[in-house]
């Protein structure tokens, strides 16, 4: 699977209007659409969400595409942002490429999309309940 220079799905604080956009997405995108994943629920955490892998479950927010120039740099700080190391069982979220449906066309697409990691994940299932739209709310 090629995954060089995806799209990045958001579902949080780095949605248009949330606290993290502004710090890390304004003015270097060359688009943001509303989009959806399927197969995933979505968790509360502490001030931010977590994607939990589901069947049966979607979670909205919007595909972001990096404008060129912009993308090494942009991924290293998302990576960063969400305490992302490949392959370290430490990480809160793992980074995995997902396709994700655009919500005006329903046309379909591979993303990047950081997910709850597996113990991350499994404590959420335990001891939390998703939110019931798919939805986290832009503060």
């Amino acid at each position: 699977m090629d995954t060089t220079r995806l799209p990045f799905f958001v579902y949080g604080t780095l949605r248009p209007g949330g606290v993290n956009h502004g710090l890390f997405l304004r003015g270097r995108t060359r688009a943001e659409e509303p989009a959806f994943l399927r197969g995933a629920l979505l968790y509360p955490g502490p001030g931010y969400p977590y994607a939990v892998e589901a069947p049966g479950g979607t979670v909205r927010g919007e595909v972001v595409t990096a404008r060129p120039e912009e993308y090494e740099a942009l991924l290293a700080e998302l990576d960063r942002l969400e305490e992302y190391v490949p392959g370290d069982p430490r990480n809160l979220y793992d980074r995995v490429a997902r396709t994700v449906v655009r919500a005006t066309d329903g046309t379909t697409l591979r993303a990047w999309v950081y997910v709850a990691a597996p113990a991350v994940a499994a404590r959420l299932r335990a001891t939390a309940a998703p939110l019931p739209d798919g939805t986290w709310p832009v503060r």
